[in-house]
């Protein structure tokens, strides 16, 4: 990194730009249950969340790969202004269906500013210096979770959930060009090539199982021709990416690299903790709102204290990877996790947002500890040419685990309440389009005010039960997290971060 570049004022802007990624998260899981009672189609509930995933994890490796040949700097301002662009045509959505395309236009642009953000952290910071800062920018989560769902309720309740997305725009632009002004690096120029055809046979593989997942279900069942075929399908071009990736002179995800015993099980366990994550800030202010008839307010305080136990423990992270090792503290990470999805399935009709709460905050200790020792090893173990594809590759991990594991949340409620509602008089009395659509009365206050008592109960019973079954999915995915962490090498990084002996058992 060039010596003309201000640290203080790089790191601020760069807290600018994680702060608008908190923001949007929070901010928008806050509001979609009021945007889809507005709106409908809350069977394509988890297509708003997906669709930014998708397109954010199709090109987060494109973006790492694009900063390692051109610099950090114009990758980053192009992703922020994407984000912005997308930001602002969410506002003026009419539609579930126009809100879904210009959250992929959004997502083009995020899969840039967080994986690029850490990655100049990378490059400005050695060692433990770096884990600190990591904890610093981890603390913006904080900020933004206190933040963003007590103004994403008062905004909903007040002039629109329009606002939610167009609040990015002046918080962006800071960042842009704070980072165009301040940051200096220093980039050796040579003729490289772009891996094109990994690019697209990546993001149609992921495109194709999106879509069978969301779809799988509501629209088909599970064993139909369709579904069963979709999935061979998107396999087949998983399989093709894989080959071209072996075979790419300069391929954006180096499987060389991925096969490294570090780097390897930081991208499994990112894989795991990313649904986690998504998983429980997509429905828990849904069932707060959906089910126990509390206000937007109160339902993102459900959420709110995860983002706050996680740069708590992500600061901590800094001290104790030096002192117990990578292994150690990932464990305990997903230990927490595990500890937290327990707590989870003991939410039922009567819980109080309190309890939600406490269950959320122990969940982002865990995953708090468990990501960012994932960022810290994986950057440890890289030369600077290969930093933002390493971190990328762990970005890329996280958000596809976000995409796939909510989608599957996203069709086990869909089919819970296709199941319970299907032969259900209430989807004609209340004149709906089908059985999952009549969600939409529990989540709209007006509309659920006209709801008889006895009906009101049948149908808060069937979401529950439906997120319910949600828990489940989460716990087991954090058994499967905790058993890939032990897979962690052993030892004690040094003041570089890296590992002298480093063993798996």
């Amino acid at each position: 990194m060039h010596d003309k570049t201000n640290k203080k004022l790089v790191t601020a802007c760069l807290l600018a730009g994680i702060f608008l990624s908190a923001m949007e998260a929070t901010i928008v899981a806050t509001a979609m249950p009021t945007i889809v009672g507005k709106l409908g189609g809350f069977s394509r509930f988890t297509w708003v969340f997906s669709v930014f995933m998708l397109t954010q994890a199709a090109t987060v490796a494109i973006y790492g790969k694009l900063a390692d040949i051109y610099g950090r700097k114009p990758i980053f301002a192009v992703g922020a202004g994407l984000f912005i662009i997308g930001s602002t045509l969410c506002g003026f959505s009419h539609s579930m269906t126009q809100l879904i395309i210009f959250r992929a236009i959004q997502g083009l642009g995020a899969g840039s500013v967080l994986p690029i953000a850490m990655t100049i952290v990378g490059d400005l910071y050695p060692g433990k210096e770096r884990a600190k800062i990591q904890g610093l920018l981890s603390s913006m989560w904080a900020i933004a979770a206190v933040i963003g769902p007590a103004l994403g309720g008062i905004i909903v309740q007040t002039i629109g959930w329009q606002w939610i997305f167009e609040i990015n725009v002046p918080i962006g632009l800071v960042a842009i060009v704070g980072i165009m002004m301040f940051l200096h690096e220093k980039v050796e120029h040579h003729v490289h090539r772009i891996d094109y055809m990994g690019a697209v046979t990546m993001i149609t593989g992921i495109t194709i199982l999106l879509f069978a997942l969301l779809q799988m279900g509501v629209q088909w069942s599970w064993m139909s021709p369709q579904f069963i075929g979709l999935i061979i399908v998107a396999f087949a071009f998983f399989g093709i990416f894989i080959w071209v990736e072996m075979h790419a002179k300069e391929p954006i995800l180096p499987l060389s690299m991925i096969k490294r015993p570090m780097i390897l099980v930081a991208n499994i366990c990112a894989l795991i903790t990313g649904g986690i994550t998504v998983g429980a800030s997509s429905f828990l202010p849904t069932f707060a709102q959906g089910v126990l008839g509390v206000t937007a307010v109160v339902a993102g305080g459900t959420i709110v204290t995860l983002s706050i136990g996680w740069p708590i423990a992500s600061t901590l992270s800094g001290k104790l990877i030096w002192r117990y090792g990578y292994r150690s503290i990932e464990v305990v990470g997903m230990v927490l996790c595990i500890i937290a999805s327990i707590m989870y399935l003991e939410i039922t009709t009567t819980s109080s947002p309190i309890y939600m709460a406490l269950c959320s905050f122990v969940m982002g200790a865990g995953l708090g500890l468990a990501s960012t020792t994932q960022i810290v090893s994986v950057q440890s173990s890289v030369h600077w040419k290969q930093r933002g594809i390493a971190t990328g590759s762990v970005m890329f991990s996280r958000i596809l685990g976000s995409t796939l594991l909510v989608a599957l949340l996203g069709t086990v409620v869909n089919t819970s309440l296709v199941t319970t509602l299907a032969k259900s008089p209430l989807t004609r009395l209340y004149k709906v389009s089908d059985s999952v659509s009549i969600t939409n009365l529990l989540l709209d206050p007006a509309r659920r005010a006209t709801i008889a008592g006895s009906h009101l109960k049948f149908l808060t019973d069937a979401l529950a039960h439906g997120i319910h079954l949600t828990f489940w999915l989460i716990l087991i995915s954090s058994v499967i997290g905790t058993i890939a962490a032990f897979r962690t090498p052993r030892g004690v990084p040094d003041k570089h971060g890296q590992l002298a002996h480093a063993t798996n058992h």
